[in-house]
């Protein structure tokens, strides 16, 4: 198998299905809506069971603790997998980058990922990185939002910019996809189906994860019922 999961106390099997690895999608926002992605739910540690998890109530988690809950911070963990260290490996499902290391582990990330109807599934590359970077929303951004249109040239880099600290493009051979690993100026977002189909880090995340990977680092993106496992 291409791609392995984190073993869990909460393993919960799937089925054989296994996704066909193919990038879905060449640019942003040109496919049509894929089947709704189920409802993020947490761990309740106390209660012992498990809660959704909306924008609503991620807003009032992140006011309280000024971090995302314990499940989507930066964390080692057992992980098996044929691909190499330094092997991105996405489960946009359960909303969680991992960044493959030797011995059977990997770094996990939380993160948030395409709103319904702008998941994607496929192998690609890094192909660039960048430091506070230029975010430019792509045509089709431009036309739907109001807000997008008035930075069609480009907005510099900051704090306030969409893409965060860092980003990663991700690149199809030698085309870049418009889909990015960025940053993000909304933190409480992470855990969460929120993107234009970007895989959105907390700041934090995007500069450890910018500062340990290549470029040409193989990035495997997962979705639709390509989880294995449910649990933290």
């Amino acid at each position: 198998m291409t791609a392995g999961f984190e073993r869990s106390a909460k393993a919960r099997p799937a089925g054989a299905r296994r996704l066909g690895l193919v990038l879905l999608a060449a640019v942003a926002c040109c496919v049509g809506p894929l089947a709704a992605l189920a409802q993020t739910q947490i761990y309740d540690a106390k209660t012992r069971t498990w809660v959704d998890y909306d924008k609503k109530k991620a807003r009032q988690y992140y006011a309280r603790n000024n971090q995302p809950p314990e499940a989507f911070r930066r964390q080692i963990v057992t992980f098996r997998t044929a691909e190499p260290p330094g092997t991105i490996i996405i489960d946009g499902n359960q909303h969680f980058l991992y960044l493959v290391q030797p011995g059977g582990q990997a770094i996990r990330y939380g993160i948030g990922v395409g709103r319904d109807g702008f998941g994607w599934a496929g192998i690609v590359r890094v192909g660039r990185t960048a430091e506070w970077p230029i975010w430019t929303p792509p045509a089709e951004m431009v036309a739907r939002d109001p807000n997008a249109a008035k930075w069609a040239a480009g907005m510099p880099g900051g704090p306030e910019n969409p893409l965060g600290a860092r980003a990663l493009y991700l690149y199809d051979g030698g085309q870049d996809t418009i889909y990015r690993i960025h940053g993000t100026a909304e933190p409480w977002t992470i855990g969460l189906d929120v993107s234009s189909g970007c895989i959105r880090m907390n700041n934090d995340d995007i500069v450890d994860l910018h500062s340990r990977i290549q470029v040409g680092a193989k990035v495997i993106v997962l979705m639709q019922g390509a989880a294995l496992y449910k649990g933290i």
